[in-house]
């Protein structure tokens, strides 16, 4: 019962942050569950399942709002998948460390620019809609995809620096589309995926999901009333704690 609090309350802690920043939950949520003793494909293919909930929560809230476009998360969803199908069975034969260290100096570094770009994504500034912009955008959310199945700790990051860079949104909406694409779709794919080719802790999930459905929400419900400036303040502190984290092992 207390293993089952812990995981509660940790899940929706890491949870509200990442729905708030629009990504970042594996920074807690996969460590404690190795810390507590699971080998790490199976905390990964674990924490992958409980964060579709995060996903699940965030597109309860975000729907509500209806501040996103179905078919903008439908290009989300066709870009970014195959490459988190792809990235889960490749990262079996793949030095988790030198993976680790790879996406934590470039996590480190998404914060660092948005911090040296103050202007960057308060205000929405659509560009890039063309099809050689989409095209190029679709290739930039397969990489992404792929080391969302690959590796789960922060890989949503990315995802909303792309949208806001490439494409022009606003923080806001830019952390809406990746929790609902990324949060749910592709880590439901990744989920999948994981659950084939590694074990999963079943009896931990319950409570994980429950926390992650909660973290998920309450997050959304924040990003949406704080608006773009909290939620670019927020994103640039997850991303050097993650960076740091992930470089530091």
């Amino acid at each position: 019962m207390l293993d089952q609090i812990i995981l509660f309350l940790i899940s929706t802690i890491a949870n509200i942050f990442s729905a708030f920043a629009g990504g970042g939950a594996g920074l807690i949520q996969l460590p404690v569950l190795i810390f507590m003793g699971l080998p790490f494909s199976v905390a990964l293919a674990t924490h992958k399942i409980a964060t579709v909930a995060l996903g699940l929560g965030a597109t309860i809230r975000n729907v509500k709002e209806g501040h996103t476009s179905w078919r903008f998360n439908v290009f989300m969803l066709a870009a970014g998948i195959p490459g988190v199908v792809l990235g889960a069975f490749i990262i079996v034969g793949i030095d988790d460390r030198i993976a680790e260290i790879c996406l934590g100096v470039l996590t480190l570094s998404l914060g660092l620019y948005s911090i040296f770009k103050p202007e960057l994504g308060i205000e929405a500034q659509p560009k890039h809609r063309d099809t050689q912009g989409y095209a190029f955008g679709a290739l930039g959310l397969f990489c992404i995809g792929f080391a969302n199945g690959a590796l789960s700790a922060g890989t949503g990051l990315f995802a909303t620096m792309w949208l806001v860079k490439w494409f022009g949104l606003n923080y806001k909406h830019a952390v809406g589309h990746t929790l609902i694409s990324v949060g749910l779709f592709w880590n439901a794919s990744g989920a999948v995926t994981m659950g084939v080719i590694a074990e999963i802790q079943w009896d931990w999930l319950p409570a994980l999901v429950l926390g992650s459905l909660l973290g998920g929400f309450v997050g959304a419900h924040m990003a949406i009333n704080l608006g773009s400036k909290w939620i670019k303040r927020v994103y640039e502190v997850v991303t050097l704690i993650v960076g740091i984290k992930l470089i530091l092992g």
